[in-house]
């Protein structure tokens, strides 16, 4: 038989704090407390602050599993994303987790290396046992479409960076403009056609920007060489750097993204090639180092806080109301460094 003792122990463990403890403290009701916790507004400020001041001193902690009882909310997000390598996720995930606290949502993070069916379905199964209010998913729509894995019924979900899925709300930055823009300011400069070194094949941002690019230098009547496929990394930028460096018709090339510029900016110094004298280079995503790249990189600027803090107000607008927000695209910006000019000819 278990016995409490005078200093509010049972069989030796002392009691946590309660609600009740924190009422007297704070001279409030009970429920005023519930109400604090739970997020209600319907408490004054200063009533709020005497409350939550109340919950620090005594070391209190809202049991989550009643309020979940209570509210039918676990107030959690559960993210799945397909890659942590990136900087585009990894800028992404950032923006998510500080939109969730701001809403006063955790996160659960399923990592999922390789998109299969089995591993997808294990994601889910995870986030289902933790026991979330919705989804968002950061795998692209086509490789979830391969793992051919239906969602579980009724929960919220929102993808990220899969623009042109129409069965979820979806937010992407606005793929085909950024293309479009670079690949446009090479053409300004008197450049007579943009080379290419497209991300992997199986990536949908990647064949947006490689589609747009193309379409671009059609409707400007330039001449269309075959993209050189990448990998996002500076490895395969620098590879395919390389062999454009050896062709003198090269002036201007197009990076999908920031790291395989970086690559092909060492390509060109070490085949004796001038950035921008002899080539211009455009990149894309504007990380924070790109303003110190040698020279400081001309590129397309993706705004991930905004793509993050739009996922999340998606997903939280139909958990709370039911309805789904329709798709949104995040527009991007143009970065004009040191590394694009006019060409020789020029």
């Amino acid at each position: 038989m278990t016995t409490a003792t005078t200093n509010g122990t049972a069989n030796g463990r002392r009691r946590g704090p309660s609600m009740a403890d924190v009422a007297r403290l704070a001279g409030v009701s009970g429920q005023t407390v519930s109400r604090v916790s739970n997020g209600r507004t319907n408490v004054d400020a200063e009533t709020r602050a005497r409350v939550l001041a109340a919950m620090e001193e005594l070391g209190y902690r809202p049991n989550s599993a009643a309020r979940a009882l209570r509210t039918g909310r676990f107030r959690t997000i559960g993210v799945i994303m397909f890659t942590l390598s990136s900087f585009g996720n990894m800028r992404t995930l950032d923006a998510i987790a500080s939109a969730a606290e701001e809403a006063g949502y955790s996160l659960t993070l399923i990592p999922v290396p390789h998109p299969t069916r089995g591993e997808v379905s294990d994601a889910f199964q995870s986030l289902a046992d933790a026991a979330v209010d919705g989804v968002i998913i950061v795998i692209e729509a086509h490789l979830l479409d391969e793992s051919d894995v239906e969602l579980p019924p009724g929960l919220p979900v929102v993808i990220v960076d899969s623009a042109g899925d129409q069965r979820f709300p979806w937010v992407d930055t606005d793929q085909a403009l950024g293309a479009r823009v670079a690949t446009e300011h090479l053409l300004d400069l008197g450049h007579a056609t943009v080379w290419h070194i497209a991300g992997p094949e199986r990536s949908y941002s990647a064949t947006r920007r490689r589609e747009s690019w193309e379409a671009t230098l059609r409707e400007h009547g330039a001449e269309v060489h075959p993209a050189l496929v990448g990998d996002w990394s500076a490895e395969s930028g620098h590879a395919l750097g390389l062999e454009l460096a050896r062709d003198p018709d090269v002036t201007a090339i197009f990076a999908a993204n920031d790291q395989m510029a970086l690559g092909v900016l060492r390509a060109l110094h070490e085949s004796g090639r001038t950035v921008p004298g002899d080539v211009s280079v455009v990149g894309f995503d504007d990380m924070e180092e790109s303003g110190s790249f040698w020279p400081p990189l001309t590129t397309v600027r993706q705004f991930f806080g905004e793509v993050g803090r739009r996922s999340v107000e998606a997903l939280l607008h139909e958990v709370e109301s039911g309805d789904r927000r329709a798709p949104s695209l995040v527009a991007t910006e143009l970065v004009v460094r040191d590394s694009t000019a006019p060409p020789h000819s020029r």
